[in-house]
């Protein structure tokens, strides 16, 4: 057909006829063809497909600063013709989308991977630029775990997996997270080929627990224990550690196994307590910082990695059963004495009250044993006494050491909570950190007075007071005195302090009589051994063949006993 033998049509359908006929079986109406641009304007670009008619394309199709001029040849998809004039509708939108999709359908045909653009949100996931076509991601999709801002992600080009189409619809869905993990799956095989126990490797923090850190390698997950974060004290990883971190590790276990990997990061540093010996000299005196406080000390950090104890017990030389907290406090700066140091078990022993003069020594430099004091009685307790000597320093009177004469119970009584009295120092121990007092010893000559009437050797009565471990408090006409475990009896059953209640009388005997310091020594056991000891003289000196050594001891214990 040349271009003198075309006619206008009578009819919209007689133009569609010829125009098929142009173009073949497919028709002309969402056909792409080719065409030359013969005219360009602000608006439009303006098309020869090959026909009479022209077809004109609003240039925003073509992009922002399209490079466009006078005879380049494009192609186009025929969207409609308008009238019986001819005039057809072109776009070049629609024919890029048309390559897109024949492109598209290629690679998922094929289960090759797309790359795209996300542009857009809408509900449920993303809007992606597939090169034209355009595309939605679910929210699913996106990437392996949740993430909280996708704003990175978007505006560059990245490659997508095809999960299905629909040309008829026009639906195209896509993912990310299966070119993701598909990647993470390889990186996964090479990395776990080339782990070994010392290798270095660059990591993602991915998770932060209370114990430790989950560290991506890159498609291996390992573990960074708080522990192995770094060489000082770390209460949470959270300290020092944050979500999408980029930080290097070593691997220090890897079990091939399970597949576990543990990681750590201060080994990478230098330990410092290789040098820690040459450093911190037993007896030296250094600056720290508070760090840590538990019930039996206080922790005091002397440089990054290097952590001591201070014992509760080194803390104060006056402050005794106090919580440590109520002493120092965390991050309080602190001076501090090295008491011991061991580099193969990492503990340096520290210690606080020995940066301060003992005030125990200076007390009992000023006041020996001997000397007589003035105090306040700040407790009363069952077993004596306490006396307030200076704010910080207190003594104890015992109850044997309260009065001549008189049991300690009875002799308490004489006493109240606030009163001022005298005593005399009867003992010290300043590493014990203890003073003891008496109030009897300040009357010497009583002691004797009280103790007249008694000579070793003598049998007495005493009544039980009280009983403890050690043995059996009692008292001997009015005298308190002390039975050991190893003086109740010759025999170990009666050794036995639960045998004995407040309130038994024992027979016994005295074997000291200390009227100095007015104490008495009395065994039950020196007793029975005496006693034990006549009858076999009596036995022996009977002339009575038919009485045998039992009887003979029987008939002196029922005479003991009566």
């Amino acid at each position: 057909m040349t271009d003198t033998e075309f006619k206008a049509p009578e009819s919209t359908e007689n133009f569609e006829e010829l125009l098929n006929e142009q173009f073949g079986d497919k028709g002309i109406v969402g056909s792409v063809v080719k065409g030359t641009i013969i005219a360009l304007s602000d608006d439009y670009v303006t098309v020869d497909v090959g026909l009479k008619s022209e077809g004109r394309i609003p240039l925003r199709e073509f992009g922002q600063n399209p490079e466009l001029k006078v005879g380049d040849q494009i192609e186009v998809l025929v969207d409609r013709y308008e009238d019986r004039d001819g005039n057809i509708v072109l776009s070049r939108e629609k024919a890029r989308r048309e390559e897109a999709w024949a492109e598209l359908e290629k690679s998922m045909n094929a289960g090759q991977r797309v790359n795209g653009v996300i542009f857009g949100r809408v509900k449920g996931g993303f809007t992606v630029d597939l090169n034209g076509a355009i595309a939605f991601l679910p929210g699913s999709q996106i990437d392996i775990r949740p993430i909280r801002d996708v704003t990175p992600l978007m505006g560059i080009s990245q490659p997508f997996q095809i999960l299905k189409m629909d040309r008829v619809r026009g639906n195209i869905v896509v993912s990310r997270r299966v070119v993701l993990e598909e990647t993470r799956a390889e990186a996964r095989a090479e990395l776990i080929d080339a782990i070994k126990e010392g290798a270095i490797l660059d990591g993602v923090v991915k998770n932060i627990t209370d114990y430790g850190a989950f560290v991506d390698l890159g498609g291996v997950d390992g573990l960074l224990h708080v522990t192995d974060i770094s060489w000082k004290r770390i209460n949470h990883p959270a300290e020092v550690l944050t979500v999408g971190q980029n930080i290097k590790v070593q691997i220090i276990k890897y079990n091939e196994d399970t597949q576990r990997i543990s990681l750590g990061m201060k080994q990478l540093e230098n330990d410092p307590w290789q040098s820690v010996a040459d450093k911190y000299k037993v007896g030296e005196v250094y600056k720290g910082k508070v760090t840590n406080i538990t019930d039996y000390g206080a922790f005091v950090e002397l440089e990054d990695g290097i952590e001591g104890l201070v014992h509760v017990s080194e803390m104060s030389w006056t402050r005794k059963n106090v919580h440590p907290g109520k002493i120092v406090s965390t991050s309080e700066e602190v001076e501090v004495k090295v008491l011991e140091v061991d580099p193969e078990k990492r503990r340096i022993s520290l210690g606080i009250k020995q940066c301060t003069p003992n005030p125990w020594a200076a007390y009992v430099e000023e006041h020996p044993a001997g000397s007589i004091i003035e105090g306040v009685i700040k407790n009363i307790t069952e077993f004596g006494l306490f006396v307030g000597l200076t704010d910080e320093i207190d003594g104890m009177i015992h109850l044997s050491d309260i009065a001549w004469g008189k049991s300690g119970e009875e002799a308490v009584k004489d006493y109240e909570k606030g009163q001022e009295i005298k005593a005399k120092i009867i003992d010290v121990d300043v590493e014990k950190e203890r003073i003891s007092l008496g109030i009897k010893q300040l009357d010497e000559n009583n002691a004797a007075l009280a103790l007249e009437n008694f000579k070793k050797g003598d049998v007495v009565k005493a009544i039980v007071k009280s009983v403890d471990e050690k043995g059996v408090n009692v008292e001997v006409e009015g005298i308190a005195a002390t039975i050991k475990k190893a003086d109740l009896s010759k025999d170990k059953e009666g050794q036995n302090p639960e045998k004995y209640h407040e309130g038994d009388v024992l027979e016994a005997k005295l074997t000291s009589v200390d009227k100095k310091n007015g104490k008495l020594g009395v065994s039950v056991k020196a007793l029975e051994i005496e006693e034990e000891k006549k009858t076999l003289k009596e036995y022996s000196a009977s002339d009575s063949s038919n009485t045998s050594l039992g009887d003979a001891l029987g008939e002196a214990l029922k005479k003991s006993a009566s």
